[in-house]
């Protein structure tokens, strides 16, 4: 499935080169994108040799990524960064099985035997409690990755069960509350846009079809934390904004918009950010919307509009690696090769994040962001981001 960002009217700055590595890779992947869009052959020279480019670069990062994660960010135990629980864990194992390292591959075996002894005699997949949800459908997504014998079916069922059993649904919520269809981190208390996304991934990943009762659930609720004034969103913001991107929760009590200029608009609206943009696209296209979707119509032109891999839009340096990360996944989801920015001008956004992330990559091979907002000054955190975005560019 390929969809066409190709929306017209929209203004944002063009993204500006920097250092020498970097302008050389995109000048690479400019005489890709510069060719018409058809009358090409797919297998020309002129195609291949700058794509051959970019993948030597990024399977370079990739190599120098995994092997810090293996002789710096894992512990005897088989974890990363475990004081913060599996997360961290099932991530890193996910970003190397998703770049081509084996289930026999020291590192990985080493962690999916860690992430084993966090199954719960309830399902979950968690440390401490507090992260039920998120830990869970990491977990799934890892474990659904090394399943190719199938050890992990069992686990991956009463996972499932375990997700689908903690989100809001007809038992718990109405389906007019706006929290109708989320989960939080806990399961217990206010759902958010991420987690949610976390959970429709997780299923997806164990081969729950777009239909289920759950993922449907979940589509209101992240219908609902969309910037559109349409007959999806029937909350109190739905036209504070109207530009089509996404907010990670929906508040349920009145907010001062002068508590936080970054959360808020003048008039009460709540700002949209690239974080969750991609987040949004990429579970509905994981809900099963196509491309004609209003809601699909309004995320992709917000795109367009914030087309960017050096900064999330809307936060700066906060929650880079995030973005990153669902930056790939959403675009790999939709299909697309090219995004058009604001001035018409197409990017071949793989070659534009392979260069971004090769030019911030630490010397050790790992990645990490000076922002410590959501912990990612942890090198761990954050180089898994990194590899699994990268993981998109192949």
């Amino acid at each position: 499935m390929h969809w066409d960002f190709n929306t017209s009217g929209l203004t944002s700055a063009r993204r500006k080169l920097r250092h020498g590595r970097r302008i050389f890779v995109t000048t690479c992947a400019l005489a890709v994108i510069s060719l018409p869009a058809f009358g090409q052959d797919a297998g020309s020279t002129s195609e291949t040799e700058p794509a051959g480019k970019m993948e030597q670069l990024r399977r370079q990062i990739v190599d120098k990524g995994l092997a810090f994660l293996a002789k710096e960010g894992q512990s005897e135990q088989g974890t990363f960064s475990d004081k913060v629980g599996p997360g961290v864990t099932a991530l890193a194992i996910t970003s190397a099985l998703r770049n081509g390292q084996a289930t026999d591959d020291p590192m990985v075996a080493e962690g999916l035997k860690a992430l084993e002894g966090y199954v719960k005699p309830d399902g979950g997949i968690y440390g401490n409690g507090r992260l039920k949800n998120y830990e869970t459908c990491v977990a799934m997504v890892c474990f659904a990755e090394a399943n190719k014998t199938g050890k992990y079916n069992q686990t991956l069922k009463r996972a499932k069960e375990f997700v689908t059993g903690i989100q809001y649904g007809e038992g718990t919520k109405d389906p007019s509350d706006p929290w109708y269809g989320g989960v939080g981190y806990g399961g217990a208390g206010r759902p958010d846009l991420s987690n949610t996304a976390y959970m429709i991934e997780a299923l997806r990943a164990v081969e729950t079809p777009a239909s289920d009762p759950a993922i449907q659930r979940a589509l209101v609720f992240i219908s609902r934390c969309q910037n559109l004034d349409s007959e999806f969103n029937d909350t109190q913001f739905a036209d504070k904004v109207d530009d089509g991107g996404f907010y990670y929760e929906i508040p349920t009590t009145k907010i001062d918009p002068s508590t936080s200029e970054e959360r808020f608009t003048p008039n009460g609206g709540l700002r949209s950010y690239g974080s969750m943009g991609y987040t949004g696209l990429k579970s509905m296209i994981f809900a099963g919307l196509t491309k004609e979707d209003p809601r699909v119509k309004a995320a992709q032109a917000w795109i367009q509009d914030h087309y960017s891999v050096e900064k999330n839009p809307g936060m700066g340096s906060a929650g880079l690696y995030y973005y990153y990360h669902t930056f790939a996944a959403a675009l790999d989801a939709a299909g697309l090769k090219t995004v058009a920015d604001s001035e018409g001008t197409q990017h071949d956004w793989k070659a534009d994040l392979v260069a971004e992330l090769a030019e911030r990559q630490n010397e050790d091979g790992s990645w990490s962001n000076d922002n410590q907002r959501w912990f990612e000054n942890d090198k761990n955190l954050a180089t898994s981001f990194a590899l699994m975005a990268l993981g998109h560019c192949q």
